[in-house]
């Protein structure tokens, strides 16, 4: 790979509204839960092949700060010195293409901004997700991460968006695998002009989405893949147990049909829950030579 192409690890867990993952995950102490996304960051890092090619981390304290609710965001402080660090070590790096693995769906917005700056117009955005992701400070769910789409596109919060070196139109997003969602915030994805494809809808062939991509007249495009949308009833690899969503193999024929119709300039893999691994880590915590 060039060197230009950068690999970001960014193991982001405040971005989760805490109540939500304490009601999706009660298996667990909350403490425990919200941090799971940095071990799924960690078990991503350690599976995916080796990359030739610079590896940055976003520094990403795991101490809670406890902040209230700041313009309808839940641990703005947090959310914005990780947005602010993520970005300048992009800028540092100046990549012509960027891996992420996160973390939670926010570990997008960095890299995808910075590629909207440095591609313009040429750059699509393909979200596949079970989620809009486009809520905003106005409505009801406050974390951060799904309020993602939303930065991209320029309709985030204004002290976060402030920071952002470019965005993405709408008419040149795409979501997909779309099933699952609040309706305060889907109204939105019709508002703004985003394009959303059910999984139904992609069963058989990525044609609908391939021929929206060569209708945005784009010839760069930026792949975000929330694991949620896998189907759980095939593997729960995310927060929420979501039935219903595309197959692995369906998304993995997707991203090869857009890799085929474009250039895949970014790539992100984001909300890996591995509950089996924090499980392990529960039984293992205070084992003789082994602490924790």
């Amino acid at each position: 790979m060039s060197p230009a192409h950068l690999r970001l690890l960014w193991p982001d867990w405040q971005g989760a509204g805490a109540d939500v993952v304490g009601q999706l995950a009660p298996e667990f102490p909350l403490d425990v839960a919200r941090r799971a996304y940095t071990v799924g960051t960690a078990v991503l890092t350690a599976v995916m092949p080796p990359h030739d090619g610079p590896v940055a981390a976003v520094p990403v304290p795991l101490e809670d700060p406890a902040e209230p609710d700041r313009d309808g965001v839940e641990s703005k402080t947090a959310v914005t010195r990780q947005l602010a660090d993520a970005l300048r070590i992009i800028g540092e790096h100046d990549p012509d293409r960027i891996t992420t693995f996160g973390g939670t769906c926010a570990v997008s917005v960095a890299p995808f901004a910075s590629l909207a700056a440095r591609y313009g117009n040429d750059l699509a955005v393909v979200w596949i997700d079970s989620h809009p992701d486009v809520d905003t400070g106005g409505t009801e769910y406050n974390g951060y991460h799904a309020m993602a789409v939303s930065m991209i596109t320029g309709r985030g919060d204004a002290e976060l968006s402030a920071l952002l070196p470019g965005t993405v139109a709408p008419e040149r997003v795409a979501l997909v695998g779309l099933h699952d969602w609040v309706e305060d915030a889907y109204r939105h994805v019709g508002e703004w002009g985003l394009t959303a494809f059910g999984p139904d809808e992609l069963r058989e062939s990525g044609r609908p989405l391939l021929d929206w991509l060569a209708g945005t007249g784009c010839s760069r495009v930026a792949i975000h893949f929330d694991v949620d949308t896998v189907d759980a009833r095939e593997g729960v690899l995310g927060l929420g147990k979501v039935p219903g969503g595309l197959t692995g193999a369906e998304v993995r024929r997707i991203a090869g049909e857009l890799a085929g119709a474009a250039d895949v300039v970014g790539t992100t893999v984001a909300e890996f829950f591995p509950r089996d691994v924090v499980h392990v880590q529960q039984v293992l915590r205070g084992f003789p030579l082994i602490g924790g």
